[in-house]
């Protein structure tokens, strides 16, 4: 046992070891970094079913653009063609269904690993959660229903600063014009506090709690339940372009909750109790969002229905829009009360199908984990260290040695040994 963790140990030390720094990831090509031999352990703990659906919906996303436009997978350029011929690789890798040993000998051989730097360049990344919640609610306000949820303002308009300079390229304003002066756009105090769209029939609904309105623009989208029974979808328009600052932070910094207990429902338990605090965070966070009348659900930033526990949420600016990915870290058990009796460790394929105004940097991933209050008890406790990689189909062209491949394989089968002992 002890010579079999020391030669891991040396092989790791050899040929594992990642280019770490010690500042903030700013552009794609520091977000990932290849990996030559120490590739993770493909294991997958869910069916196959869910993620044949999450590839078959990326693909649907990447048809519909230019064949040769390119992504930026860390320092390299990988064309949409690539792209969609790595998914369509491993759909058939997968419905032939093998076992682990076959699924990883396959990847190894057909797919080109990245790993995510994670924070401040050191390959750990926090996993987060976030669901689509259920909400009462009712077309026209009462004493009870009096919180608007609003649809896009006409006023509101987005520039493209790369239109006056290349320096801004891909740099984007949301804003108002007034008086012939572009300004920034309403904040939430201006919007909640003094009623700036007040009157101009944006309302789609209305819901009975701030606390409800706060959690459905953290989320993005929602069901509403309205008086008859029926079923509206809402989701993401877009938001008033202000920086979102975390509800959880406030309460946190002011001594209202300890950063050990705080959770999404710990957070809603509170303010239910607290409403008086409304007015606070209303300053507190700048950032509004905007809703729209959907037929289905919650679509993620490349306009596709996410696929619960398959759909992940990652920095736009940072990784490739649709992309293949694989994730390794914990997931909180349930009882059938819905408490959380054990954190497990697991590991599955995913599809980068969504962003977030939180979800900043090459260290943060965030989980669809699908609609109900079940997922909302998982996505609410969910704050574990894990690692995130990218993969990506081998070009035909490039040859690895036979000792690299041979590399990969020792690390692969010293792992596979090492987890069963454990």
């Amino acid at each position: 046992m002890k010579a079999i963790k020391f030669f891991i140990f040396i092989v790791f030390i050899l040929v594992g070891c990642q280019p770490q720094t010690k500042r903030e990831i700013r552009r794609p090509s520091e977000a990932l970094s290849i990996v030559r031999i120490n590739y993770p352990l493909f294991n997958d703990d869910m069916g196959y079913k869910e993620l044949e659906s999450a590839i078959n919906r990326s693909i649907k996303y990447l048809l519909k653009l230019d064949p040769s436009k390119g992504f930026k997978y860390g320092k390299d350029i990988i064309t949409c063609k690539e792209v969609i011929e790595s998914q369509k690789m491993l759909l058939n890798m997968i419905r032939q269904r093998p076992d682990i040993d076959e699924l990883n000998m396959m990847i190894m051989e057909r797919f080109k690993v990245y790993k995510a730097a994670g924070r401040k360049g050191k390959g750990d990344v926090l996993f987060t959660g976030y669901y689509e919640p259920i909400f009462d609610a009712r077309l026209k306000p009462d004493n009870i229903y009096k919180y608007p949820i609003y649809k896009r303002p006409r006023d509101l308009i987005v520039i493209d600063l790369g239109l006056f300079s290349r320096r801004f390229k891909g740099q984007k304003i949301i804003a108002r014009i007034s008086r012939r002066k572009v300004l920034p756009y309403y904040s939430r105090e201006e919007i909640e506090l003094k009623n700036r769209l007040k009157g101009r029939h944006l309302e789609i609904a209305y819901l009975k709690s701030f606390v409800d309105l706060m959690f459905l623009q953290i989320q993005g989208s929602g069901k509403l339940r309205l008086a008859d029974g029926r079923i509206m979808n809402v989701g993401y328009s877009i938001s008033n372009g202000r920086q979102y600052r975390s509800i959880g932070r406030y309460l946190i910094d002011n001594g209202y909750i300890s950063k050990d207990r705080l959770s999404m429902q710990s957070i809603r338990d509170f303010l239910n109790k607290r409403p008086d605090l409304w007015a606070n965070l209303v300053r507190y966070n700048p950032s509004y969002v905007f809703f729209r009348v959907r037929r289905d659900g919650p679509r993620g930033n490349i306009n596709v229905l996410l696929t619960p526990q398959r759909s992940i949420a990652l920095d736009y600016r940072l990784f490739p829009k649709g992309a293949l990915a694989f994730i390794r870290t914990k997931k909180p058990v349930l009882d059938e009360n819905g408490k959380i009796i054990e954190w497990k460790r697991f590991s599955r394929f995913v599809l980068n199908q969504d962003t977030g105004g939180a979800i900043r940097g090459a260290g943060r991933v965030d989980i669809y984990f699908g609609t109900g209050d079940k997922a909302g008890i998982m996505a609410g406790s969910m704050k574990q260290i894990g690692e995130l990689y990218i993969l990506v189909k081998r070009p035909a062209h490039e040859k690895e040695s036979l000792l690299i491949r041979k590399l990969r394989k020792i690390c692969y089968f010293l792992k596979k040994h090492f987890n069963a002992l454990n």
